[in-house]
């Protein structure tokens, strides 16, 4: 009989540890091995969503948990690698995030995937060899230059600074009508006053 396959989880963090996580799903805590990335940003009392890859041995079903389906995706092509494990491709996945890692496959950079305990030489050839051009690395964000921040920016980093929310900070400086040529201390006074006239 084939194992009914698991695609996702929804439900509510129980517990999680270090690679692991409990999923409450129905009344059912669900044990899901998750990349170490994955496990840190899961809260208990917190629902989470996995898309999950359910491994099947004569001996044991395990179930492996993450954030993205990109993530699964490089998963099932690293355990597609003769020599690659589900172990070792989570291990892989828990030591480079996603995006650097798949950077890595797609850029030959073997030297990269060496660094992961479990992965020697001979391993991290055999990936790059196989799915360098398989792996479609996300597309790195590019920085824009530096500028100085204008006058509304600064009180807003101001205001952010004695506990308002960058929502409520700028909505508050888009109301301030005159003083922009006043000193910074005297126009996040005039927001602060405008504020606590509302």
């Amino acid at each position: 009989m084939d194992a009914m396959p698991i695609a996702r989880l929804r439900g509510v963090v129980e517990e999680k540890g270090d690679g692991w996580a409990i999923v409450g799903v129905g009344g059912v805590g669900m044990l899901a091995a998750v990349p170490a990335t994955t496990a840190d940003a899961l809260e208990v009392g917190a629902q989470a969503s996995l898309f999950t890859y359910l491994h099947v041995r004569e001996d044991a079903l395990s179930l492996f948990g993450f954030a993205s389906r990109e993530e699964l995706t490089l998963f099932e092509q690293l355990i597609g690698v003769s020599g690659v494990g589900p172990r070792a491709a989570l291990s892989l996945l828990s030591a480079v995030d996603y995006g650097h890692l798949a950077q890595a496959i797609a850029g030959g950079q073997s030297d990269v995937l060496r660094q992961v305990p479990g992965i020697g030489q001979k391993t991290a050839e055999r990936i790059v060899l196989d799915l360098r051009d398989k792996v479609t690395p996300p597309a790195m964000v590019v920085e824009a230059p530096q500028k100085p921040p204008d006058r509304d920016e600064e009180v807003i980093a101001a205001l952010m600074g004695l506990g308002y929310s960058q929502l409520e900070a700028a909505g508050a400086v888009a109301q301030l009508e005159d003083g922009r040529d006043l000193p910074l201390e005297d126009r996040v006074r005039r927001v602060l006053q405008q504020i606590a006239s509302y």
